[in-house]
């Protein structure tokens, strides 16, 4: 099963330290030339901060990571731990950095590009990028608190609902959870819900928000 995590949107998220502004920018990318593109694009809009110190890592990609000018090892690797540590891939990060006069040393500058890098991607939240089964569940109001209950024990996502007679909710479940949540609907409504496959698809489904 093929399964991993992606920014789900691109963002940015700002920080203080000693007078020296941090920008985390961060984007979604699905090849090197748009990480590319995205590093350019923040070094013209901020062609007079003292860095743009920047990373990316692409699933079966390279992997990339610049101190522009900081010190070796104080910016571009410890924002891209930042990534590698969450799991997620597929992802551009450019932090902006306005010097405030005031020097930070190297465990300084490790901590504030480690956290712009990371409320970047607080920002942005995270989605699972896998196979998802479609499936579609009629039930009595009464049930309907239920029926939610399971989606979210069995790592599922709500999408469509309907309200007429009966709740009609639209569902994505991992692919092999598919199965075992319909036995459940039928065993717990006693027959009355039934859980109906509408196909699948694969494609990223938000998991964490800001």
């Amino acid at each position: 099963m093929t399964e991993y995590h992606i920014p789900t949107a691109s963002a940015e998220a700002e920080l203080v330290e000693k007078r020296s502004r941090f920008i985390g920018q961060i984007r979604p990318v699905a090849s090197e030339e748009e990480a590319r593109a995205h590093i350019d694009q923040i070094k013209k809009k901020h062609y007079d901060a003292r860095h743009n110190c920047w990373c990316y890592l692409l699933k079966d990609g390279p992997v990339r990571y610049s101190d522009d000018g900081e010190p070796q090892g104080t910016a571009g690797q410890p924002m891209l731990g930042v990534f590698q540590k969450a799991g997620i891939t597929n992802v551009c990060c450019v932090v902006t950095r306005y010097f405030g006069g005031i020097l930070l040393g190297a465990g300084g500058l490790v901590r504030a590009y480690t956290q712009a890098a990371k409320l970047a991607l607080d920002a942005a939240g995270i989605s699972v990028v896998r196979r998802w089964v479609e499936l579609e569940v009629d039930c009595p109001y009464s049930f309907f608190e239920r029926v939610k209950t399971e989606v979210m024990a069995q790592g599922g996502v709500l999408g469509e609902i309907g309200y007429a007679a009966q709740v009609t909710v639209r569902l994505l479940l991992p692919e092999e959870k598919a199965a075992p949540f319909g036995e459940r609907m039928v065993e717990l409504s006693a027959g009355a819900c039934r859980a109906v496959e509408l196909g699948e698809r694969f494609q990223a489904v938000p998991i964490q928000r800001s």
